[in-house]
């Protein structure tokens, strides 16, 4: 199945000018969320994963399903003031100001091997700030896995230091 085909456009969203890649056109199509998260959780089979991470929110819903496919655990990174314990954080930019992820400080144990997942990667922000709690907290990162890669953005400058992978690309057309 061609996975780019259940991706729906949405234009001059959330500002003019954007297109808007809707995933939930995707992700409510049974055989295309399965061969998805199939495709994404196949790129890391027997790799050694022990955690995957996947970021608010969308992240959720592909990270669970890979996690669950490689038999590793589940953490979430967070919004500030989601986590009901002890937690480490990481501020990241945006377009105009920043923002801020947590993941608690007990997710990851040191030396654990960590796949990083969400569902899209734009301008790298919020996969870096990812990348540096798991870091500040001694995991491995393994690989870092996108549904979709916005490449003219330049977010996989970024992560040059670690492997990144993506189902769907799209340049600048």
């Amino acid at each position: 199945m061609d996975l780019r085909s259940l991706i729906r456009d949405v234009p001059d969203f959330p500002k003019p000018g954007i297109v808007f890649k809707d995933i939930t056109t995707l992700t409510k199509n049974p055989d295309g969320f399965h061969q998805s998260v199939d495709e994404m959780a196949a790129l890391y089979e027997g790799r050694g994963v022990d955690v995957v991470v996947g970021m608010e929110s969308r992240g959720f819903i592909f990270g669970g399903a890979v996690a669950y496919l490689l038999k590793a655990g589940f953490v979430p990174a967070r919004k500030p003031g989601k986590l009901p314990a002890g937690a480490v954080s990481a501020e990241y930019e945006l377009e105009y100001g920043t923002d801020t992820l947590e993941m608690h400080q007990d997710a990851i144990e040191r030396g654990q091997n960590v796949l990083i997942v969400d569902d899209l990667l734009a301008t790298g922000g919020t996969a870096e700030a990812t990348v540096e709690l798991v870091t500040k907290l001694g995991g491995n990162i393994v690989g870092i896995v996108f549904l979709i890669d916005l490449t003219f953005l330049g977010g996989r400058e970024k992560l040059a230091d670690y492997e990144v992978s993506s189902l769907i690309e799209y340049g600048s057309e």
